[in-house]
């Protein structure tokens, strides 16, 4: 618990803020990419316990919620087909599609099953070899290597019953595509440091050099957000624009070599559509040709199926840091948790989800 106790202390985090109030001598907009970050914010009331001078806004870091409505209605689709079973993570049962979620699918009769794991699926697989088992997987760098290390021991194992639906997104060329984007309301980035874990920091590294921003890599507890709004806005107020890595007892320069290397083998770069920010080039992953096999969209031709996002909800504006869940006129009256109109309503991640959860009440909701 060392570690869990030590990151949430409140005199560390009271010490913090001190210091963050006593460097900022002008407005600074700073940008939390990670889902969980935003929730570990707003839950312990970071967000209202900064200078007014700093506003914090919500990025793109939350991988259902950037999970395109027509691979919403894929999975549906495939989990209506008989002798299926679908599987996937919970947050993904509640998250609506075009008319319909898996959840509602499920209702009607479907074969549509929560999973804590892929491997889960796998055996789900060994032990229905009468059935299709389909994966629906989603995430960013964290969850696509284990992924891939099932897809690699599907093949292992000559699973024919067994298949995966993907939609993984990469998390530097969705800041790129900010970073090109914006007007300047950006200022600083929080890196989500689990996603660092992984890849690395190269990337990051470019991104500050090519856009002179800075960039620190954090973790998602309060002392570790804390910290790494410390450093941006010293960063900010001393002109400067480098990458700093405030989470360093995980996260390294060159990252896991093992799942880089697992990701290369199975997956190949693609263009990819973000739902409410539309394609970003070489933004995601998909299915490589050794593995086409167990490609569900391939073996189960889906290209039929598109899908055009609701004008209604503002999903993409606020995961693009443009709008805050307490500006949408549908939050909390008809969008709510029981009755999503998006996935940043649903997600255990999401914007929408962290102000419902904690925060709707609070007056001051609507300026922060």
């Amino acid at each position: 618990m060392k570690y869990l106790a030590e990151f949430r202390d409140g005199q560390t985090a009271r010490s913090l803020l001190t210091e963050i109030k006593a460097i900022t001598t002008r407005p600074w907009t700073i940008m939390e990419v990670c889902g969980g970050q935003t929730h570990a914010i707003i839950k312990s009331g970071i967000n209202q316990l900064l200078p007014a001078e700093i506003t914090l806004v919500h990025g793109p870091g939350c991988p259902v919620c950037v999970t395109p409505l027509e691979f919403i209605d894929k999975a549906i689709y495939l989990a209506g087909r008989p002798n299926t079973i679908l599987t996937t993570f919970g947050d993904m049962l509640r998250v609506p599609g075009s008319s319909e979620s898996l959840l509602s699918r499920q209702s009607e009769g479907a074969d549509v099953r929560m999973v804590y794991s892929v491997l889960d699926a796998i055996r789900l697989a060994r032990e229905n070899p009468d059935k299709e088992i389909i994966f629906f997987a989603i995430g960013f760098e964290t969850t696509a290597p284990g992924n891939g290390t099932a897809l690699i021991q599907a093949k292992r194992l000559n699973l024919t019953n067994f298949s995966m639906l993907t939609c993984h997104v990469l998390v530097p060329p969705a800041l790129r595509a900010l970073l090109s984007g914006e007007t300047g309301r950006v200022d600083g980035y929080l890196a989500a440091g689990h996603v660092c874990t992984i890849t690395g920091l190269t990337d990051y590294k470019t991104l500050c050099h090519d856009f002179k921003v800075p960039i620190v890599v954090t973790g998602l507890e309060p002392v570790d957000i804390l910290e790494g709004i410390l450093h941006t806005i010293r960063q900010l107020e001393d002109g400067r624009a480098n990458l700093e890595n405030c989470y360093t007892r995980l996260v390294s320069d060159e990252g896991n070599l093992h799942a880089q290397t697992t990701l290369r083998e199975v997956f190949k770069v693609c263009d990819r559509n973000w739902r409410g920010m539309g394609t970003i080039p070489e933004s995601g992953l998909s299915i490589a040709e050794p593995f086409k096999q167990w490609n569900a969209e391939i073996k189960f031709d889906l290209s039929h199926i598109s899908a055009e996002e609701s004008g209604e909800c503002i999903a993409g504006l606020i995961l693009q840091g443009l709008k805050k869940p307490s500006q949408c006129l549908s939050f909390a009256t008809d969008c709510t948790p029981q009755k999503p109109m998006g996935a940043t309503m649903v997600s255990g991640e999401g914007a929408c989800g962290a102000y419902y959860k904690y925060s709707r009440f609070l007056q001051s909701t609507t300026t922060t």
